[in-house]
């Protein structure tokens, strides 16, 4: 049986949104062609793909097709970019976009040649996994933390920086003028999150672990938003990377964190099936990079990581604890990789 890409995108299309106008907009189709392909797909399977009662959804068989349906796309895609002489597009989803993190994937390919990103936005690490794992991504970049349910299962990752963690507050805030802060300073001020705490592994492991107990939490509307609300609270502090642009400093103090130093875990992730053709070049690029500027400097008696993170420097981390020249006692880019396990 050979399959017609045009009938598979049309049902990856109408899988993702569970509506035939919908697909058929996003494929510039009308609705009447597109069910005519989802038939003539349908009839050369010989299996129902879609329950059409009662709304639109997945049957059995249905979603059995999807992932494999989407790797078909994928192939095709890179099929064609092989035959043209152009390199493959590597889809790369980026998460935590208050801390620029395409900032770091940028130094790495600048290093390399012939490496295509097509970036994508995640909204969070556990969206960014649907995607890696449903196929319509290639890689995922921000900070990566056990999901539960196993919403993980299937996915490697690799440790490619530890980025310190100031504190950022303003010019009125009681600790202002502060040379270095420990993060137990902090705990007669507001901890302010971007975003519902919840969603925010990092800093509610950093609350927890300090006894921050002032907390307070809002929409994600941006960092000049964050920003803003920091500058016109004088009670208020946020974690930021030490590397990160903050717009506008005026009226800001960015400080150190010492005693521990907080680190901000960046890795990249990718499902275990689908091993991107650029992936390992890509690993070699972080590998050569984060040496030269040191990315995954670690000493346990200077900073501080949450429990979660400590895996990922399996492979990574010498006999005492501390990074050798950055990046362990490894020169492979594969020996550090981890599966994702709750």
């Amino acid at each position: 049986m050979d399959l017609d890409l045009a009938l598979v995108r049309a049902f990856v299309a109408t899988a993702e949104t569970l509506h035939f106008g919908r697909a058929a907009e996003q494929l510039d189709t009308s609705q009447q062609a597109l069910s005519k392909r989802i038939a003539r797909l349908e009839s050369l399977l010989g299996v129902g793909l879609f329950e059409r009662e009662g709304g639109t959804r997945l049957t059995e068989a249905g979603e059995r097709f999807e992932p494999a349906a989407r790797e078909v796309l994928a192939a095709g895609t890179r099929a064609i970019a092989a035959a043209q002489g152009a390199g493959p597009t590597v889809r790369i989803d980026v998460w935590g976009h208050l801390y620029a993190p395409m900032r770091t994937v940028a130094q790495v390919v600048e290093t390399l040649d012939g490496v295509r990103l097509e970036p994508g936005p995640a909204r969070d690490w556990p969206s960014a996994a649907q995607a890696l794992l449903r196929g319509d991504a290639d890689l995922g970049f921000g900070r990566v933390h056990p999901l539960a349910g196993g919403r993980d299962a299937g996915l490697a990752q690799r440790l490619v920086r530890l980025e310190p963690v100031d504190v950022v507050v303003s010019a009125s805030h009681p600790l202002a003028d502060a040379d270095e802060l420990r993060p137990a300073d902090l705990r007669d001020s507001t901890l302010w999150c971007p975003a519902e705490l919840s969603r925010l592994d990092f800093l509610q492991r950093f609350a927890d672990e300090f006894g921050l107990t002032r907390r307070q939490d809002g929409p994600n509307l941006g960092l000049d938003h964050l920003v803003r609300h920091i500058r016109g609270d004088a009670t208020c502090f946020t974690l930021f990377p030490s590397d990160a642009p903050l717009p506008d400093h005026t009226d800001l103090r960015s400080i150190p964190l010492t005693a521990p130093t907080p680190l901000y875990a960046w890795s990249l992730a990718w499902r275990e099936s689908h091993r991107h053709p650029q992936l390992d070049a890509l690993l070699s690029g972080f590998t050569e990079v984060g040496r030269t500027r040191r990315w995954l400097d670690y000493a346990p008696q200077r900073d501080w990581l949450p429990e979660a993170d400590h895996a990922k420097l399996a492979g990574l981390v010498g006999g005492s604890g501390d990074m050798v020249d950055g990046q362990g006692d490894t020169d492979d880019p594969c020996r550090s990789e981890a599966q994702l396990t709750n």
